[in-house]
């Protein structure tokens, strides 16, 4: 029922050691500081600045270099279906990402995935891993230890920390995710919050048909199972775990504790 293997069906997703099968849905978010902290992440860009200053300009990466910026062309398409097209001298490069002028990357443990794009405005902390073609936009905050997949969005204004994206999560507008996992194909609507603390302190336990487990966490977002969606300006209870195929409605708090698949919360 609180199973990984329950919520999740992990087909592609390059980080499963991450996921073991039939622990607890929680359980990544556990090992997430100590894989982040031992991860292999390339050697730091010279040219682009580490320190909290904006990049000074649009900076091209392709194949583990700093592209020439003369006589190239950049068509932004949508990122996440491979249509940010890099050509230089006529040649597409395959992969490119694009770090528009004015993002902000702190620290050297950053990993940008091919054919990432990072828009100005956006402020990467580390560590953070970047899957392919995942689109970072303006205004995004993550804190650091967030990891997502591939074809991700994390989007305008919203705020991420201590958290996975599964490959083709979305959090497209103004959102907050702290200590949260998203599945596959996930969608929050513009506005989602997820609550992690309780105003009253003490480890997070989630009410089940069977009685309270102890999650061991003081923090814990929201946890939601794969092809789940909300609506605009909904908000999560801390310790809220959301089966696959489930909707929270617009304007709706959902309580905490476990809710099966296809679940409708209104």
């Amino acid at each position: 029922m609180l199973t990984i293997e329950s919520f999740f069906s992990l087909a592609d997703f390059d980080h499963q050691v991450l996921f073991p099968r039939n622990d607890y849905v929680w359980t990544p978010l556990n090992l997430l500081k100590e894989y982040m902290d031992s991860f292999s992440y390339p050697s730091t860009y010279p040219e682009l600045p580490t320190e909290g200053n904006p990049v000074e300009k649009t900076t091209i990466l392709y194949e583990n270099t700093i592209v020439d910026s003369s006589d190239v062309k950049i068509a932004y398409g949508d990122t996440t279906k491979g249509k940010l097209v890099v050509t230089q001298h006529g040649e597409q490069l395959l992969g490119a990402s694009v770090i528009m002028a004015g993002a902000i990357l702190m620290g050297d443990r950053i990993v940008l995935g091919r054919g990432v794009l990072v828009e100005s405005g956006a402020m990467i902390k580390s560590p953070t891993i970047i899957g392919d073609r995942t689109e970072v936009r303006q205004g995004a905050y993550l804190r650091g230890y967030c990891l997502s997949g591939k074809s991700c969005v994390l989007g305008h204004t919203t705020e991420v920390k201590h958290s996975i994206l599964l490959d083709n999560a979305k959090a497209g507008h103004f959102a907050y995710l702290g200590d949260s996992i998203l599945g596959e194909n996930v969608n929050l609507g513009a506005g989602t919050k997820f609550a992690n603390l309780r105003f009253f302190g003490g480890n997070i336990h989630i009410k089940t048909q069977e009685g309270l487990i102890d999650t061991g966490r003081r923090k814990l977002g929201a946890i939601l199972g794969d092809e789940t969606q909300t609506g605009c300006n909904s908000v999560t209870s801390p310790g809220t775990m959301i089966g696959k195929n489930s909707f929270i409605l617009p304007n709706t708090t959902a309580r905490a504790g476990y809710h099966p698949p296809r679940t409708v919360i209104r």
